[in-house]
Protein backbone atom coordinates (compact mmCIF):
# COMPACT_ATOMS: atom_id res chain seq x y z
CA UNK A 1 0.00 0.00 0.00
CA UNK A 2 0.85 3.37 -0.26
CA UNK A 3 2.48 5.36 2.51
CA UNK A 4 4.76 8.23 3.23
CA UNK A 5 7.42 6.58 5.37
CA UNK A 6 10.98 7.09 7.61
CA UNK A 7 13.46 4.26 7.32
CA UNK A 8 16.42 6.35 9.30
CA UNK A 9 16.47 9.65 10.84
CA UNK A 10 18.26 13.01 9.60
CA UNK A 11 18.03 15.64 12.45
CA UNK A 12 19.56 18.00 10.35
CA UNK A 13 17.76 17.68 7.01
CA UNK A 14 14.44 15.61 7.67
CA UNK A 15 13.25 15.89 4.23
CA UNK A 16 15.91 13.66 2.72
CA UNK A 17 14.84 10.97 4.50
CA UNK A 18 10.62 11.25 3.63
CA UNK A 19 9.98 8.22 1.99
CA UNK A 20 6.62 7.78 -0.29
CA UNK A 21 6.31 4.31 -1.73
CA UNK A 22 5.20 0.80 -0.81
CA UNK A 23 4.98 -0.50 2.57
CA UNK A 24 3.04 -3.61 3.84
CA UNK A 25 -0.68 -3.54 4.77
CA UNK A 26 -0.95 -3.72 8.97
CA UNK A 27 -0.86 -6.24 10.70
CA UNK A 28 -4.27 -6.32 13.34
CA UNK A 29 -3.69 -7.31 17.01
CA UNK A 30 -6.82 -8.33 18.93
CA UNK A 31 -8.93 -5.79 19.85
CA UNK A 32 -7.80 -3.47 16.94
CA UNK A 33 -9.29 -2.96 13.12
CA UNK A 34 -8.29 -1.38 9.97
CA UNK A 35 -9.33 1.86 8.74
CA UNK A 36 -9.71 2.89 4.60
CA UNK A 37 -8.12 6.05 5.26
CA UNK A 38 -9.56 9.10 3.08
CA UNK A 39 -7.58 11.92 4.67
CA UNK A 40 -4.80 12.71 7.23
CA UNK A 41 -3.19 15.96 8.70
CA UNK A 42 0.41 16.75 8.86
CA UNK A 43 2.06 17.63 12.60
CA UNK A 44 5.10 19.27 13.97
CA UNK A 45 5.38 15.64 15.57
CA UNK A 46 5.93 14.33 11.83
CA UNK A 47 9.00 16.38 11.23
CA UNK A 48 10.07 15.67 14.70
CA UNK A 49 9.68 12.07 13.75
CA UNK A 50 11.96 12.50 10.39
CA UNK A 51 15.00 13.95 13.34
CA UNK A 52 14.35 11.38 15.06
CA UNK A 53 13.11 12.78 17.96
CA UNK A 54 10.97 10.93 19.85
CA UNK A 55 11.26 8.17 17.40
CA UNK A 56 14.95 6.08 17.49
CA UNK A 57 16.25 4.26 14.51
CA UNK A 58 15.50 0.59 16.10
CA UNK A 59 11.47 1.47 15.61
CA UNK A 60 11.88 2.07 11.86
CA UNK A 61 11.03 1.80 8.92
CA UNK A 62 7.54 3.63 10.48
CA UNK A 63 5.02 4.95 8.99
CA UNK A 64 4.07 8.81 9.48
CA UNK A 65 0.67 10.14 10.63
CA UNK A 66 -1.08 10.63 14.39
CA UNK A 67 -4.67 11.12 13.11
CA UNK A 68 -6.87 10.23 10.40
CA UNK A 69 -10.33 10.45 9.22
CA UNK A 70 -11.59 6.87 6.99
CA UNK A 71 -14.18 4.30 6.51
CA UNK A 72 -14.36 1.18 9.19
CA UNK A 73 -14.51 -2.70 8.39
CA UNK A 74 -18.31 -2.04 7.97
CA UNK A 75 -18.33 0.92 6.13
CA UNK A 76 -19.04 4.09 8.61
CA UNK A 77 -17.02 6.99 8.21
CA UNK A 78 -15.15 7.16 11.47
CA UNK A 79 -12.81 9.92 12.86
CA UNK A 80 -9.14 7.96 14.65
CA UNK A 81 -8.30 8.82 17.76
CA UNK A 82 -4.32 8.69 17.71
CA UNK A 83 -4.20 8.22 22.00
CA UNK A 84 -2.97 4.88 22.21
CA UNK A 85 -3.12 3.77 25.66
CA UNK A 86 -2.22 0.49 27.34
CA UNK A 87 -5.41 -1.91 27.13
CA UNK A 88 -6.43 -2.19 30.85
CA UNK A 89 -5.99 1.71 30.97
CA UNK A 90 -8.70 3.74 32.99
CA UNK A 91 -9.58 6.91 32.65
CA UNK A 92 -7.42 10.13 31.02
CA UNK A 93 -5.72 8.08 28.24
CA UNK A 94 -2.56 10.91 27.86
CA UNK A 95 -1.71 10.24 31.76
CA UNK A 96 -1.15 6.41 30.51
CA UNK A 97 2.89 6.53 31.60
CA UNK A 98 2.56 3.97 28.64
CA UNK A 99 0.86 5.58 25.68
CA UNK A 100 2.18 6.26 22.39
CA UNK A 101 0.68 8.62 19.75
CA UNK A 102 -0.38 6.56 16.17
CA UNK A 103 3.54 6.73 14.31
CA UNK A 104 5.68 6.45 17.82
CA UNK A 105 5.06 2.15 18.51
CA UNK A 106 2.34 1.82 16.10
CA UNK A 107 2.79 2.13 12.53
CA UNK A 108 0.94 5.51 11.14
CA UNK A 109 -1.72 6.64 9.43
CA UNK A 110 -0.17 8.15 6.36
CA UNK A 111 -1.39 5.27 4.43
CA UNK A 112 -3.88 3.81 2.34
CA UNK A 113 -5.17 1.83 5.29
CA UNK A 114 -4.00 2.20 9.34
CA UNK A 115 -4.76 -0.57 11.82
CA UNK A 116 -6.15 1.16 15.31
CA UNK A 117 -8.06 -0.14 18.52
CA UNK A 118 -11.26 -0.61 17.85
CA UNK A 119 -11.75 1.82 21.40
CA UNK A 120 -10.36 4.55 19.33
CA UNK A 121 -12.88 5.38 17.08
CA UNK A 122 -15.73 7.43 16.89
CA UNK A 123 -18.63 8.53 14.22
CA UNK A 124 -17.38 11.27 11.79
CA UNK A 125 -20.63 13.25 11.58
CA UNK A 126 -21.98 14.09 7.90
CA UNK A 127 -21.27 17.79 8.16
CA UNK A 128 -17.45 17.40 8.60
CA UNK A 129 -15.43 16.44 5.11
CA UNK A 130 -13.29 13.93 5.50
CA UNK A 131 -10.17 16.63 5.16
CA UNK A 132 -11.89 18.47 7.52
CA UNK A 133 -12.39 15.80 10.34
CA UNK A 134 -8.88 14.40 9.96
CA UNK A 135 -7.73 17.68 11.61
CA UNK A 136 -9.61 17.34 14.88
CA UNK A 137 -7.64 14.31 16.80
CA UNK A 138 -4.17 16.30 16.92
CA UNK A 139 -4.07 20.13 16.57
CA UNK A 140 -7.28 20.55 17.05
CA UNK A 141 -7.84 18.34 20.00
CA UNK A 142 -4.64 19.87 21.86
CA UNK A 143 -6.41 23.54 21.34
CA UNK A 144 -9.24 22.31 22.68
CA UNK A 145 -7.90 20.83 25.75
CA UNK A 146 -5.59 23.68 26.62
CA UNK A 147 -7.78 26.07 26.49
CA UNK A 148 -11.21 24.40 27.75
CA UNK A 149 -10.16 21.58 30.03
CA UNK A 150 -6.18 22.74 31.38
CA UNK A 151 -6.34 26.77 31.21
CA UNK A 152 -9.08 27.41 33.98
CA UNK A 153 -10.18 30.70 31.77
CA UNK A 154 -13.69 31.78 31.18
CA UNK A 155 -14.96 33.63 28.05
CA UNK A 156 -14.64 37.31 28.04
CA UNK A 157 -11.00 36.85 29.47
CA UNK A 158 -8.03 37.88 27.43
CA UNK A 159 -6.05 35.09 25.59
CA UNK A 160 -2.69 35.38 23.70
CA UNK A 161 -1.68 32.65 20.78
CA UNK A 162 1.70 32.73 19.97
CA UNK A 163 2.56 32.43 16.41
CA UNK A 164 -0.24 32.98 14.11
CA UNK A 165 -0.76 30.64 11.76
CA UNK A 166 -0.12 27.02 12.49
CA UNK A 167 -2.69 24.27 13.47
CA UNK A 168 -3.23 24.47 17.19
CA UNK A 169 -2.87 28.35 17.04
CA UNK A 170 -5.94 28.40 14.24
CA UNK A 171 -7.40 25.96 15.73
CA UNK A 172 -7.23 28.12 19.23
CA UNK A 173 -8.02 31.20 17.27
CA UNK A 174 -11.47 29.99 16.07
CA UNK A 175 -12.43 27.83 19.07
CA UNK A 176 -11.81 30.58 21.23
CA UNK A 177 -13.38 33.19 19.32
CA UNK A 178 -16.88 31.02 19.05
CA UNK A 179 -16.46 30.27 22.69
CA UNK A 180 -16.34 33.75 23.24
CA UNK A 181 -12.71 34.89 24.38
CA UNK A 182 -11.05 37.62 23.53
CA UNK A 183 -7.93 36.20 21.23
CA UNK A 184 -5.23 38.42 20.68
CA UNK A 185 -2.00 36.73 18.76
CA UNK A 186 1.73 37.18 17.52
CA UNK A 187 2.90 36.43 14.12
CA UNK A 188 6.04 36.93 11.99
CA UNK A 189 4.47 38.78 9.07
CA UNK A 190 2.19 41.04 8.30
CA UNK A 191 0.06 38.03 5.76
CA UNK A 192 -0.17 35.87 8.86
CA UNK A 193 -1.30 38.34 10.86
CA UNK A 194 -4.18 39.49 8.52
CA UNK A 195 -5.07 35.60 8.29
CA UNK A 196 -5.51 35.27 11.77
CA UNK A 197 -7.39 38.47 12.00
CA UNK A 198 -9.19 36.82 9.23
CA UNK A 199 -10.01 33.54 11.49
CA UNK A 200 -11.79 35.98 14.17
CA UNK A 201 -8.49 37.54 16.25
CA UNK A 202 -9.39 40.36 17.77
CA UNK A 203 -5.73 41.91 17.56
CA UNK A 204 -2.27 40.73 15.53
CA UNK A 205 0.92 41.56 16.60
CA UNK A 206 4.47 41.45 15.50
CA UNK A 207 6.20 38.64 17.25
CA UNK A 208 7.70 39.98 20.25
CA UNK A 209 5.62 43.33 20.21
CA UNK A 210 4.45 45.31 23.69
CA UNK A 211 1.12 44.30 24.05
CA UNK A 212 -1.52 47.28 24.86
CA UNK A 213 -2.10 45.51 27.91
CA UNK A 214 -1.22 42.21 29.52
CA UNK A 215 -3.52 39.14 29.34
CA UNK A 216 -5.15 36.67 31.46
CA UNK A 217 -3.73 33.72 29.44
CA UNK A 218 -1.03 32.67 27.26
CA UNK A 219 -1.22 29.60 24.82
CA UNK A 220 2.26 28.56 23.94
CA UNK A 221 3.17 26.00 21.15
CA UNK A 222 6.60 27.71 20.56
CA UNK A 223 8.84 27.51 22.94
CA UNK A 224 12.24 29.21 22.84
CA UNK A 225 11.28 31.75 20.52
CA UNK A 226 8.62 33.39 22.53
CA UNK A 227 8.70 32.15 26.07
CA UNK A 228 10.07 35.38 27.36
CA UNK A 229 7.98 37.38 26.08
CA UNK A 230 4.96 34.73 26.54
CA UNK A 231 5.86 34.96 30.44
CA UNK A 232 6.39 39.07 30.24
CA UNK A 233 2.77 39.32 28.52
CA UNK A 234 0.89 37.77 31.89
CA UNK A 235 -0.87 40.02 34.33
CA UNK A 236 -0.48 38.65 37.89
CA UNK A 237 -1.89 35.57 38.62
CA UNK A 238 -2.29 34.92 34.81
CA UNK A 239 -2.06 31.04 33.27
CA UNK A 240 0.37 29.84 30.69
CA UNK A 241 -0.43 26.61 28.86
CA UNK A 242 2.06 25.13 26.98
CA UNK A 243 1.53 21.90 24.47
CA UNK A 244 4.82 22.19 21.93
CA UNK A 245 8.22 24.09 21.80
CA UNK A 246 8.80 23.59 17.90
CA UNK A 247 12.19 26.46 18.13
CA UNK A 248 13.32 24.71 21.09
CA UNK A 249 12.57 22.74 24.40
CA UNK A 250 14.81 24.80 26.64
CA UNK A 251 14.04 28.38 26.91
CA UNK A 252 15.34 30.43 30.49
CA UNK A 253 13.29 29.64 32.89
CA UNK A 254 11.92 33.46 34.40
CA UNK A 255 11.37 31.77 37.25
CA UNK A 256 11.72 35.57 39.06
CA UNK A 257 8.66 36.74 37.29
CA UNK A 258 6.58 33.07 37.62
CA UNK A 259 7.10 33.15 41.43
CA UNK A 260 6.46 36.98 42.43
CA UNK A 261 3.88 37.40 40.04
CA UNK A 262 2.55 33.89 41.01
CA UNK A 263 2.30 32.75 37.28
CA UNK A 264 0.52 29.32 36.32
CA UNK A 265 2.21 27.23 33.90
CA UNK A 266 0.92 23.83 32.98
CA UNK A 267 1.82 21.37 30.35
CA UNK A 268 -0.93 19.74 28.12
CA UNK A 269 -0.63 17.56 25.68
CA UNK A 270 -3.18 15.94 22.88
CA UNK A 271 -6.27 15.10 24.66
CA UNK A 272 -8.91 12.32 25.24
CA UNK A 273 -11.32 10.22 23.70
CA UNK A 274 -14.18 11.73 25.26
CA UNK A 275 -12.22 15.33 24.84
CA UNK A 276 -12.21 14.86 20.97
CA UNK A 277 -16.04 13.58 20.92
CA UNK A 278 -16.76 17.22 23.04
CA UNK A 279 -14.84 18.88 20.25
CA UNK A 280 -16.78 17.11 17.35
CA UNK A 281 -20.09 17.91 18.41
CA UNK A 282 -19.08 21.43 19.06
CA UNK A 283 -18.04 21.58 15.83
CA UNK A 284 -21.36 20.35 15.03
CA UNK A 285 -23.26 22.70 17.55
CA UNK A 286 -21.40 25.94 16.45
CA UNK A 287 -20.60 25.28 12.74
CA UNK A 288 -16.91 26.29 13.18
CA UNK A 289 -14.55 24.37 10.87
CA UNK A 290 -10.92 23.27 10.52
CA UNK A 291 -8.69 26.01 8.81
CA UNK A 292 -6.68 23.87 5.84
CA UNK A 293 -4.04 25.27 4.05
CA UNK A 294 -3.80 22.79 1.34
CA UNK A 295 -4.79 19.61 0.53
CA UNK A 296 -2.52 17.46 -1.38
CA UNK A 297 -2.92 13.74 -2.56
CA UNK A 298 -0.49 11.85 -0.52
CA UNK A 299 1.78 11.07 -3.32
CA UNK A 300 2.83 14.82 -3.09
CA UNK A 301 3.09 14.31 0.76
CA UNK A 302 7.23 16.02 0.30
CA UNK A 303 5.55 19.65 -0.77
CA UNK A 304 3.49 19.79 1.60
CA UNK A 305 6.49 18.60 4.63
CA UNK A 306 8.21 21.33 2.76
CA UNK A 307 5.76 24.18 3.54
CA UNK A 308 5.74 23.30 7.26
CA UNK A 309 9.27 23.16 7.51
CA UNK A 310 9.11 26.27 5.85
CA UNK A 311 6.85 27.82 7.76
CA UNK A 312 4.62 28.52 5.14
CA UNK A 313 1.52 27.46 6.30
CA UNK A 314 -1.86 29.08 7.45
CA UNK A 315 -3.32 26.40 9.12
CA UNK A 316 -3.55 22.46 8.10
CA UNK A 317 -1.79 21.10 5.38
CA UNK A 318 -3.84 17.37 4.92
CA UNK A 319 -3.10 14.66 2.56
CA UNK A 320 -5.65 12.87 0.97
CA UNK A 321 -6.24 9.46 -0.29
Amino acid sequence: MLAAFVSTPAPKDPLSVLEIGERPEPEIPDGWTTIQVKAVSLNHHDLFSLQGIGLPAERMPMILGTDAAGIDENGNEVVVHGVISTPDWMGDETLDPKRSLLSEVHQGSMAEKVAVPRRNLLPKPAGLSFAEAACLPTAWLTAYRMLFVKSGLRPGQTVLVQGASGGVATALIVLGRAAGYRIWVTGRSEEKRAAALALGAEQAFESGARLPERVDGVMETVGEATWSHSIKSLKPGGVLVTSGATTGFNPGAELNRVFFTQLSVIGSTMGTKSELEALIRMCAVTGVRPQIDVELPLAEAREGFARMLEGRTNGKIVFTL
